[in-house]
């Protein structure tokens, strides 16, 4: 029995790890869709990694909301220790592997991840209290579509399962110990579980015993279903806000990016007389009308919004009525994204498909939604290149934009 109990979960660790990584080479396929990335000096960018993606600077803006997830965020970083002990327990078929090795400090530790798990319930409740009941703006139903307020709430589910299943476990194991070996129960005397374990003493010890393995599978299978969830949710930026971070740019954000064979074609017109060296292949297309003709880092900053919204409450296009939302924005490129592998050549593009030409005129390119973002995502980025497109490629600008234009060409 104890051998079929490994065989299981080396099948299910197996089925996980297969999927985990079949998804993200889904997720990498898709995000190579893009144009390559210019070569650059991303060393100095792991700071930024540090910065954003660690210490998370612009969370503070929202105190209430920045605590709430600094909880969840550092206490599922560190509850990976106690995933690392489950993992070699389900392949080995030991009990508490790290405890022997560790003595007290062994019940320090999971006293200390009980209390980061009790704290990440409170925070999971709010959270779901704010989304669900709270009129907060941003979440309203004419905001977000259904599904993305269904992920949201699984997602919350999600972790107030695993945090419920991980300190049932230790409850449930508290009391067998208690009712069987009482000599060692202060050996497993864990600062939240022994309180729990009150619920736990009318259970007789082959139900008990029953509990503590249905806690024990029901955490892990809820984490690494949790994990391969991640790919079609909103909350993959548990994975890609570093990636994202590390190749963030670290220009100033009101610098708008050139594109370099405009400018050698403008020198060479400009100063006939000297020879412009040509440092740069020719492009195809000017800006994008589609995701393949937007960068990588584009695409990956479509994958990693979290869709929170905060970039809508700050963009005076957006407050003023106008059809711009960054949000859409960023949540229509995934989308496109998304379908674009099957359908590469569909009538519906990113331009008009999918993003409006009202929407991407809207904006004033105040970059507010690029510094109030907490993941340094840049809708600006994707709304420039389809401007670009629509002036350069189709001659279309808007009538007040090209009498501009034109009045800077004669003069």
């Amino acid at each position: 029995m104890q051998y079929l109990s490994n065989i299981l979960f080396g099948i299910l660790f197996g089925i996980t790890l297969f999927y985990f990584i079949y998804n993200l080479q889904k997720l990498r396929k898709k995000i190579l869709t893009g144009r390559p990335l210019s070569e650059g000096n991303y060393k100095k960018n792991i700071f930024n990694v540090l910065r954003v993606a660690f210490g998370q600077p612009k969370m503070g803006r929202h105190p209430i909301a920045g605590i709430l997830h600094t909880v969840v965020y550092i206490s599922f970083i560190l509850l990976n220790i106690e995933l690392v002990e489950i993992i070699i327990d389900g392949f080995f078929g030991t009990h508490r592997f790290f405890q022997p090795f560790l003595g007290k400090t062994y019940i320090y530790l999971i006293s200390f991840l009980e209390i980061l798990g009790v704290l990440v319930f409170a925070a999971v409740t709010l959270f779901w209290i704010r989304r669900n009941i709270h009129s907060i703006n941003r979440f309203s139903k004419n905001k977000l579509n259904s599904g993305a307020r269904k992920d949201a709430n699984l997602i919350l589910y999600f972790e107030a399962i695993i945090m419920f299943c991980f300190l049932m476990m230790n409850a449930t194991d508290y009391q067998i110990i208690e009712v069987t070996k009482p000599h060692l129960v202060s050996e497993s005397t864990f600062l939240v579980s022994q309180h729990l374990a009150f619920f736990l003493k009318s259970i007789n010890v082959e139900m008990l015993i029953f509990l503590e393995r249905f806690f024990w599978w029901g955490h892990i299978i809820g984490i690494f279903t949790f994990l391969n969830y991640l790919f079609v949710s909103k909350h993959l930026h548990i994975f890609l806000a570093f990636p994202n971070a590390y190749y963030s740019s670290s220009q100033p954000l009101g610098k708008m990016p050139n594109i370099k064979a405009i400018m050698q074609e403008v020198k060479s017109m400009v100063f006939p007389t000297e020879q412009v060296e040509q440092t740069t292949p020719p492009i195809q297309t000017l800006g994008a009308s589609d995701v393949n003709e937007l960068n990588r880092i584009e695409l990956l900053n479509a994958y990693t919004c979290t869709e929170c919204g905060r970039c809508d409450e700050v963009c005076p296009a957006h407050q003023t009525g106008k059809k711009l939302s960054p949000r859409q924005i960023m949540m229509k490129t995934r989308k496109r994204t998304n379908e674009f592998e099957k359908h590469p050549n569909s009538e519906l593009k990113l331009l008009d498909g999918y993003i409006s030409r009202e929407a991407l005129w809207a904006c004033t390119t105040c970059n507010a939604c690029v510094e109030e973002c907490p993941l340094s995502i840049n809708p600006l980025s994707i709304i420039l290149k389809m401007r670009q497109y629509i002036s350069m490629e189709e001659a279309k600008a808007p009538s007040q934009l090209t009498t501009m234009m034109d009045t800077i060409e004669n003069s």
